[in-house]
């Protein structure tokens, strides 16, 4: 696959910093980045974003040996139940098709279990950000980046 063009994130001028800025303070809440990983991940499989996480030698490149297993995380033991509240939380938010459906209550009150509302805040602004950079990337026919 070609890219159709630069990633528009460097091709529009001042979009980048930005970006980098949400990113970086949405790190700062006490979300372990373990999760912030596996929602990343499991956000960018649903978008069909590609990321090469294994190298050649087969062995997961400085990341989290669980995250092959994402899109597999109900019927998984390796995710503790907080990764869990926060991977539905993902899932209801990306698969959004109706705003009355997007994040029910129960899924919305089991993440409340483990984060409180500034980590739901930032746990919320991170699955919308990776949607943006998937979608764009997607769109752009960027190619598979390396997880690290």
């Amino acid at each position: 696959m070609t890219p159709r063009m630069d990633n528009p994130s460097l091709v529009v001028p001042g979009a980048l910093q930005p970006l980098l800025d949400l990113s970086e303070v949405i790190g700062k809440v006490g979300i372990p980045q373990a999760t912030l990983d596996l929602i990343r991940l499991r956000v960018s499989e649903i978008n069909g974003r590609d990321w090469t996480l294994v190298d050649r030698a087969g062995v997961v490149n400085g990341a989290d040996d669980r995250l092959p297993l994402v899109a597999t995380w109900r019927t998984e033991t390796v995710f503790s139940h907080a990764e869990r509240s926060a991977l539905a939380m993902a899932e209801a938010v990306t698969l959004m098709t109706d705003p009355q459906d997007m994040a029910s209550d129960e899924v919305w009150e089991e993440c409340a279990k483990y984060f409180d509302d500034k980590q739901l805040g930032a746990l919320l602004m991170h699955v919308g950000l990776v949607n943006m950079w998937n979608r764009v990337n997607v769109a752009s026919n960027q190619a598979p980046a390396a997880w690290r």
